[in-house]
């Protein structure tokens, strides 16, 4: 049974300020699409969208999870987490007072994943022994490497088949970005999970890509089909590549 996720036609914005215009993409089951795009072109915007955050004037947004379809327009967003959606926020928003362990337990809120959150810790710790041995560490006294990590299992652990996320790479150092676009691509193969990224950082995030999108003022400007076809966009040669 698939899970996929399927935009269509959404037009969005706040208030008078219109952001998204007529933005249609797809996520297969099982694999990575990666939203490109510089900063205020509506990447977040877009994933507010899938979250229930921002309510889309008009268009589409439909989850396939374990081959049920799911229209989340106009659905709260602990609704849309509860279906199984699982999101990665840019900036990391962790609870900073709190252990790493508590951080990732309040990750396991939704019933199906409660029923799992010891298997599911045990994941985590597996994938990310760092986190293990400093499970009783403050979260906020974490570097912003360590930080993501814990952004990650926290999403890990809410179980969620589709997993949406947000500038994995702001604020990390260059060596930290790879290794946490590897990380996410072991999970996503390991988890086999269905993702949606939104980065800014092409050279890197191109490496897990199934396909992509370039998003330029609120438009989906190119779609990519595979790595091939994105390394052989023009507008990704001029503007990514400064080729």
């Amino acid at each position: 049974m698939g899970n996929s996720l399927t935009i269509t036609n959404v037009h969005a914005g706040y208030g008078a300020v219109h952001v998204l215009h007529d933005v249609s993409l797809a996520v297969p089951s099982g694999q990575t699409a990666v939203l490109l795009g510089t900063n205020g072109n509506g990447k977040s915007t877009l994933l507010k969208c899938v979250l229930g955050i921002v309510r889309p004037e008009t268009g589409s947004v439909v989850a396939e999870i374990d081959g049920e379809k799911h229209n989340l327009v106009g659905m709260k967003t602990e609704d849309i987490i509860d279906l199984g959606i699982g999101v990665v926020p840019e900036g990391r928003r962790l609870f900073p007072r709190l252990t790493v362990e508590e951080n990732l337990l309040l990750g396991a809120f939704r019933a199906k994943a409660r029923a799992q959150m010891k298997k599911n810790l045990e994941f985590c710790y597996e994938c990310f022994p760092r986190l293990a041995e400093r499970k009783s560490q403050l979260a906020g006294s974490m570097s912003g490497g360590e930080q993501q990590m814990v952004a990650l299992a926290r999403a890990l652990m809410s179980a969620p088949k589709i997993l949406l996320i947000d500038e994995p790479s702001v604020g990390l150092a260059p060596i930290l970005v790879s290794r946490t676009i590897d990380k996410i691509k072991e999970l996503k193969d390991s988890y086999q999970l269905t993702v949606l990224m939104a980065e800014q950082n092409f050279n890197q995030a191109i490496r897990i890509a199934d396909r992509g999108y370039v998003i330029v003022h609120g438009k989906i400007a190119f779609t990519g089909e595979s790595m091939a076809a994105l390394n052989d966009n023009d507008l990704i040669k001029k503007f990514y590549l400064g080729l």
